[in-house]
């Protein structure tokens, strides 16, 4: 019988799309109707189920599921026993506690004796213990931001990604203090077939995450200037030089980190280089 991973992922939104862009840029063919709540890879070993992102850190900790994609926040917020495999790099925020615009804050002492309602009272309790906030805090679910418009809270703690949501209902973020973003995390208790499965599967997610950062670049170069030009294309190895059809030209290409990108052109133009392209990268590995 063939082993199958089964990973939770979350049934719909921002970082349902996500997780399935990705698995689909590894190659997985993940055919099935939107209703689908589980659907097979057609050409890996791999099953999805599609459940509420509350309720993936419980399912992968008692097993029903051997990995999902969460955000950490959820995770740290549930408390199962799970481990971390890797971070995913997308569906990043923050969490923060903010107070209607009308209020001058002066630092966390503002919030002693203060109401604040949260969906993440365990996350919010330990933050407020470590500053020696004496706080009441009232977990909620949904509309969050409305409690203190409706006299139910003082202050609010949720998530944040642009702050609109914070204007929009009259509050101000005084307070960022927990990151967050999706990972990956697995069953302590995955057996040594599924464990090799899911070390296939982050090779190519770490394959795909490299690539994302990584431009290919072509340059047409002097070849009094080959050598200079090399020193700011390291690439994997060393750039890959080509000599031209027209005499003392070479062509030259290499892969440079996304970050750098501008700086390096800027030191390639000036050392000479010409007809620079830069492409974008499907998949890298090293």
């Amino acid at each position: 019988m063939e082993t199958i991973l089964r990973i939770a992922v979350q049934k719909k939104g921002r970082l349902s799309e996500k997780t399935q862009d990705l698995l689909k840029l590894c190659g997985l063919d993940l055919n099935g109707g939107g209703a689908q709540l589980k659907i097979k890879a057609s050409n890996f070993p791999l099953e999805v189920l599609f459940l509420r992102d509350d309720d993936i850190p419980g399912y992968v900790s008692n097993g029903v599921a051997d990995i999902g994609v969460v955000g950490e926040n959820v995770a740290d917020e549930k408390g199962y026993k799970v481990d971390l495999v890797h971070r995913l790099g997308f569906a990043k925020c923050r969490l923060s506690i903010a107070i209607p615009r009308r209020f001058e804050y002066e630092g966390t002492e503002y919030l002693n004796n203060k109401r604040i309602a949260t969906s993440y009272p365990n996350i919010l309790q330990k933050y407020l213990d470590k500053k020696g906030v004496n706080a009441q805090v009232n977990e909620i679910s949904g509309s969050v931001e409305i409690a203190p418009a409706i006299e139910l809270a003082d202050a609010v703690c949720d998530i944040v990604s642009t702050g609109s949501t914070l204007l929009a209902n009259g509050l101000k973020e005084v307070e960022s203090f927990y990151k967050s973003e999706a990972i990956l995390i697995s069953s302590p208790e995955l057996s040594k077939e599924k464990k090799d499965i899911l070390d296939k599967l982050m090779f190519r997610i770490k394959s795909v995450q490299k690539a994302k950062k990584s431009k290919y670049i072509v340059l047409n170069a002097p070849n009094n200037k080959v050598k200079e030009i090399a020193t700011y294309l390291p690439g994997m190895k060393s750039p890959t030089v080509t000599p031209l059809a027209e005499e003392g030209w070479s062509s030259m290409s290499s892969v440079i980190n996304e970050d750098d990108f501008w700086d390096i052109c800027e030191k390639l133009h000036g050392a000479g280089a010409e007809g620079i392209l830069v492409m974008p990268i499907e998949k890298s590995i090293y």
